[in-house]
């Protein structure tokens, strides 16, 4: 008897513990589009203009980043990434990077690290060996 009660207890806290993580969840999906339609304005606009503002692409940059949890947010993410390559190359790979050590999993700094990067372009630019 004491053993089924206990087990009905673990079943009751997990299901309390499922339907808090849902609703966590819930959430966080409900920021996430608050700020796709925040970060979307930003991004079209920049794109638009053709901006060449690297301390606003940025900023934009770093906080979408906190959401690329979500496809839309992240397909955002590529697009500015892609945009800003072709003014700050260098950087953009540092944002790369930053996006793969957050929410790739696996360990790709080891393969090349922004680091490793800007070595091997630094060495290729004074026609030193690789």
């Amino acid at each position: 008897m004491a053993k089924a009660k206990a087990k009905t207890r673990r079943k009751n806290q997990l299901n309390s513990l499922v339907r808090s993580i849902g609703a966590i969840i819930a959430g966080r999906d409900e920021l996430a589009r608050q700020a796709e339609r925040q970060y979307a304005i930003e991004v079209e606009n920049i794109l638009l203009t053709q901006s060449r503002d690297a301390c606003r692409i940025q900023r934009l940059l770093d906080g979408i980043l906190d959401f690329c949890f979500d496809p839309n947010l992240f397909g955002l993410y590529k697009k500015l990434c892609r945009y800003y390559y072709g003014i700050d190359p260098v950087a953009t790979a540092s944002y790369v990077y930053a996006y793969r050590d957050m929410w790739e999993d696996g360990d790709l700094r080891t393969a090349a690290s922004p680091s490793a990067v800007v070595t091997r372009a630094g060495r290729q630019r004074k026609g030193l060996k690789k």
